[in-house]
């Protein structure tokens, strides 16, 4: 029998062979892998497909291995093609292989053919590979600016707010991160940075010379609030100059970019991003990203800022609100104190005063309506009232009468609907002990404690202060004899909700029973005791504004 070799097939040629193994085009017989039909099939495939022999010799390649695979063509063996990663997985009997060849990525796979033959058939990934790295990056910016977004929402001071935006930033999208801040001032012009690299311990701040802006293109853009593009390839000389802002040994930079950190109300500063020599340049994706961030952290950086000039506001108005300290009052022992509903800003609408008087003294004690700054302010206007009237009128009658006049005469009053109810009092020392007359203006009533122990109300009356022109005020007397104390409260104290282990509110009753328990104690350690008392009551929940005022008449020594 003689054969000739078609496409690296071999086949027989003549008469004599068995018609059973003669290729035909009957219905439902095979078709041979060399026929026009078999042939047009397998090059139409998208994948590449090669065969071997028995030997490992490569018997045929379709058009698609063909372009992919150009170095291998019938009669090669497999085990020692080109294909570095697909001669391994013949050598080594391994059903499968990746590769990187001629800029493209392949996936190739065996499948095992009659007679100890086989087929691999490989596919071009690229495409596909490029789509899930495209999706994993996606995902990795889209999880960075969430991480970004929830640690710069828990920082509200401006340092700390710098501190993470360059942490964060490195290495993610840079080796150095510098954030720079936005002179406030001509007469600061040299702008303040923090910065941060990956062989740094922590963030590391400075002052950098003003020709800074000069150095790096765009940066006095970017503190402007514009937006800026990237800065590659700066020169030796620039380099050096830079370095005054990036940590020694840190090299030349392969690419710098700079970004406007924006707030609300304008240019909050600008980061600096430099990336080390080696590392890629910032692509349009970067760009796009580190503009985002940037643009979160300069709202961060605004928020701190905002939050920093209020709590500057706070405190000042915090240091001219805080209960004084009380005056020393002849033939009287006082003591004041003052729980604010908010525990981050200790001022409220609770308040109490003592005005020394060349025979005794002037108090007051009063809850303005509402809580917080609102209240506050109020708070403030009542006490500057007060602290001004006194000096034209020391009865208290006649005192709270005028401060209802001037409270009520105020701008803005009938439309802010605020009022305060008020204890106004006079205290004088005489040999028997000591007299009060106390006008009220809708205050829950003091309590008298006796030496005895016994606890009784001093009704007093009388209408909120501020909102009625015509409002009607009382006034009582009081007489306390060496030992009798009079506690004058807010009602914080005796509306305070209780706490888990509590299901109603502490009420007077219980007001009066931790007095009757504390009878005898000086004014200063009966109230640390009521105070205590309260907050064991309350167990850690919140309450309203609290104040206390408590009086006793000196023992004669």
């Amino acid at each position: 029998m003689t054969t000739t070799r078609r496409g690296g097939t071999a086949e027989p040629v003549g008469g004599d062979e068995p018609a059973s193994r003669r290729p035909t085009c009957h219905a439902g017989s095979p078709l041979s892998a060399d026929s026009p039909l078999a042939r047009e099939l397998l090059d139409g495939l998208a994948e590449a497909v090669l065969t071997t022999d028995e030997t490992g010799r490569v018997t045929l390649v379709n058009a698609r291995a063909a372009a992919l695979l150009p170095e291998i063509v019938t009669g090669v063996e497999l085990s020692r093609c080109p294909v570095v990663a697909l001669a391994r997985a013949v050598h080594d009997g391994t059903g499968a292989f990746e590769a990187e060849h001629h800029g493209r990525h392949l996936h190739g796979a065996r499948r095992q053919l009659a007679g100890n033959r086989y087929a691999w058939y490989v596919r071009d990934v690229t495409e596909e590979h490029a789509r899930t790295d495209a999706l994993l990056a996606e995902r990795s910016r889209t999880a960075f600016l969430a991480q970004a977004g929830s640690r710069l929402g828990l920082s509200l001071h401006r340092d700390q707010t710098l501190r993470t935006t360059v942490t964060l930033a490195v290495p993610y999208l840079a080796d150095a991160a510098v954030a720079l801040l936005r002179s406030a001032a001509p007469a600061e012009p040299r702008p303040r940075f923090t910065r941060y690299a990956d062989d740094e311990p922590g963030p590391v701040t400075g002052v950098a010379g003003p020709e800074l802006t000069d150095l790096v293109p765009g940066l006095g853009a970017a503190l402007d609030g514009e937006p800026t593009e990237p800065t590659p390839g700066l020169d030796a000389d620039d380099v050096t100059d830079l370095a005054v802002l990036l940590p020694p040994g840190f090299g030349r930079p392969s690419a710098v970019l700079v970004s406007p950190m924006r707030g609300p109300g304008g240019p909050a500063g600008a980061l600096l991003l430099v990336r080390r020599a080696g590392r890629a340049d910032f692509d349009p994706r970067d760009r796009e990203l580190a503009r985002e961030f940037a643009a979160r952290a300069g709202a961060a950086l605004a928020a701190a800022e905002l939050y920093g000039e209020q709590a500057h506001l706070a405190r000042v108005l915090q240091t001219s609100l805080l209960p004084p300290d009380l005056p020393t009052v002849p033939g009287v022992r006082m003591a004041g104190g003052y729980r604010s509903a908010g525990d981050t800003m200790r001022i409220g609408g609770d308040f109490y005063e003592v005005f020394p008087q060349p025979r005794g003294a002037l108090f007051a004690l009063g809850d303005v309506s509402g809580r917080g700054v609102g209240a506050a302010v109020l708070t403030g206007r009542v006490r500057q009232s007060l602290q001004t009237l006194r000096l034209v009128e020391q009865r208290p009658l006649a005192l709270i009468e005028l401060l209802n006049r001037t409270l009520f005469d105020a701008p803005d009053a009938a439309r802010r609907s605020q009022l305060t109810t008020l204890l106004l009092g006079s205290l004088e020392h005489g040999p028997t002990g000591v007299d009060l007359r106390i006008a009220g203006g809708g205050h829950p009533a003091p309590l008298l404690v006796t030496a005895a122990g016994s606890v009784a109300g001093v009704p007093v009356g009388g209408m909120p202060v501020g909102a009625l022109a015509d409002a009607r005020f009382t006034e009582v007397r009081v007489h306390l004899d060496p030992g009798d104390l009079l506690l004058a409260y807010t009602d914080g104290v005796i509306e305070a909700n209780g706490g888990p282990a509590h299901v109603d509110r502490f009420g007077e009753h219980r007001l009066r029973a931790a007095l009757a328990a504390a009878a005898g104690l000086p004014p200063a350690a009966l109230i640390d005791r009521l105070l205590q008392v309260v907050d064991e009551w309350v167990g850690g929940q919140a309450h309203d504004d609290i104040a206390m005022l408590a009086m006793c008449a000196s023992t004669p020594g």
